[in-house]
């Protein structure tokens, strides 16, 4: 028998590992595009005088379409496919950064409302891509490797400032900060079309075998990526208030929430505090979060591996992914003790700890794997990061008045670290078991 399954193993394609890699390159220059605004933030606030306040709404800009658009997307995703409509929406994100580079010609308010609005056309047309990485992911990935699957795609917004941030730095101190924006958007355009050449369902992809097609539909890969069709004659109103009625999810929403809450504080202002608090340049700055986004990308890979290895080994689902979620959101929290130490290199360091602990516990797609309908994924994931990315709006708007009424970023600390903290207690006290919801 184990001879067997030796011969199987080894004439089973792997096509999944290709497809989780093409949602790692899409979300990496994903994150990359939503981080240009940071890299720009020091040099462009300078050149367009604004203070930490404005600052705060144009780095929130993202988040408001962003969130409103996470419905809509999620909608559309259900009604017209994932392949067609992720791949529009590289396309047309792209192009809304490739654009921002033009605010460089403009001065003073008409330079600030071009911006603004050129980073609202880019959160709504992001909007799509999360729900559709876990709808592929639920698609082409059994139960026991969707957690690494998840991560690893989740990780690549680490990953996006390891690779991206000192290039970014780097073309800002050499070029200005409107070419960041222009190189970006033609990198995006140019994946969109790959993209379209690339992503099918497991049920019609030209390269998986029998037996690679047998193995993810056994172990509960769903095989179609646009569900099971239903939710095109769904009602959505009904199915939103079965999903915000349900406690489970609701513990999840509100925790994803909490954890997004560190990612936005350092796609914002991260560099800025760097630059601001710590007195370094900003090419100095580009290259200091690398250390934290590496081992954010780490800790996110390592995440997946613990999770999936607990589950092999007989844990629960529930258990499998509590354990990471909640050790990593308490040791995120060592961002606090940033507030107590002097040397740039401890503050560094800190920031390392607290972005490992966080790419440890970012398992929440993996979650939304595990427990959307199958007819309305798409739905249910865009409910998800509605939840979550509100934290893009809140973050960054309330860490500008604090610096601002302050004149520091050690409340700014505090307020991410306690977010951790709430993230915790949701998924300890309300979450409850974790597993797939059925629709009425």
């Amino acid at each position: 028998m184990s001879a067997g399954i030796a011969v199987s193993d080894a004439r089973r394609s792997r096509v999944r590992l290709g497809i989780v890699l093409m949602l790692f390159v899409a979300t990496t220059i994903n994150y990359a595009d939503r981080a240009t605004i940071s890299i720009a933030g020091p040099a462009l606030s300078k050149d367009l005088g604004l203070n930490a306040v404005q600052m705060g709404y144009i780095f929130s800009a993202f988040a408001w379409s962003y969130v409103l658009a996470q419905i809509p997307g999620g909608w559309l995703l259900d009604r017209y496919g994932v392949k067609w409509v992720y791949a529009a929406a590289i396309f047309l994100w792209s192009a809304f950064t490739l654009v921002q580079g033009a605010v460089g010609f403009f001065t003073g308010a008409t330079a600030v409302a071009l911006l603004f609005a050129l980073r609202l056309a880019v959160g709504l047309t992001e909007a799509p891509v999360f729900p559709a990485n876990a709808r592929i992911t639920a698609a082409w990935f059994p139960a026991k490797e969707r957690g690494m699957a998840s991560a690893f795609f989740n990780s690549a917004q680490y990953f996006a400032t390891v690779l991206f941030t000192p290039l970014m730095a780097w073309v800002v101190h050499h070029f200005g900060w409107h070419h960041v924006f222009t190189m970006m958007g033609a990198l995006g355009i140019a994946f969109a079309l790959l993209w379209t050449q690339v992503m099918h369902s497991p049920k019609d992809h030209p390269g998986i075998n029998e037996a690679e097609r047998d193995y993810i539909e056994k172990g509960g890969a769903l095989l179609d990526m646009d569900g099971q069709g239903s939710a095109k004659q769904s009602n959505v109103g009904r199915t939103l208030k079965q999903l915000l009625a349900n406690r489970m999810l609701l513990g999840i929403y509100v925790g994803q929430y909490c954890i997004t809450t560190l990612t936005y504080f350092f796609l914002t202002w991260f560099p800025v505090y760097l630059v601001k608090e710590r007195g370094l340049s900003i090419l100095q700055a580009g290259f200091a979060a690398v250390l934290p986004a590496l081992c954010g990308f780490v800790g996110g890979i390592l995440g997946g591996v613990i999770s999936d290895m607990l589950l092999r080994r007989g844990y629960s689902l529930t258990a499998a992914r509590k354990i990471p979620i909640v050790g990593g959101m308490l040791l995120s929290m060592s961002i606090i003790g940033c507030n107590y130490v002097q040397a740039d290199a401890l503050v560094v360091g800190l920031m390392a700890l607290a972005f490992f602990g966080k790419g440890i516990g970012a398992l929440g797609w993996a979650v939304v794997s595990d427990t959307s309908p199958r007819e309305s994924g798409g739905l249910s994931g865009g409910l998800f990061n509605t939840f979550g990315n509100t934290a893009g709006i809140t973050t960054p708007i309330a860490i500008g008045y604090i610096v601002q009424t302050t004149g520091s970023f050690n409340g700014a600390l505090v307020f991410v670290g306690l977010n951790a903290l709430v993230a915790c207690f949701c998924y300890l006290v309300v979450v409850g078991e974790i597993r797939r919801v059925e629709l009425r």
